[in-house]
């Protein structure tokens, strides 16, 4: 299987990006265990970044690969809205 690679981008140490950051280690650690990188990207320290990957709101998840690549914009706290967002399970795996 190949490693998710993964770019968090929030704003400053707010309250929001924190949980953020919680979530989607939480999602690294849990279900993806040893197959992903995930960096963790402040666009108030790192704006060039921002910049290149068109970043217009936060917090801004990223998978970079594998490919397609994928964004979520928002709230993370829905861990299953993540996994379909990102691609990571098939829409038709989820029971609703």
């Amino acid at each position: 299987m190949d490693k998710f690679v993964l770019r968090l981008f929030v704003a400053g140490a707010t309250a929001r990006s924190r949980q953020a950051v919680l979530r989607v280690r939480q999602l690294c650690d849990g279900e993806l265990k040893d197959n992903c990188t995930l960096t963790v990207i402040d666009i108030y320290q790192q704006p060039s970044l921002a910049r290149a990957n068109q970043i217009v709101a936060t917090p801004t998840l990223i998978k970079v690969f594998p490919r397609p690549v994928r964004r979520f914009i928002g709230n993370m706290a829905n861990l299953t809205g993540l996994f379909v967002e990102l691609d990571l399970i098939a829409k038709d795996k989820i029971a609703v």
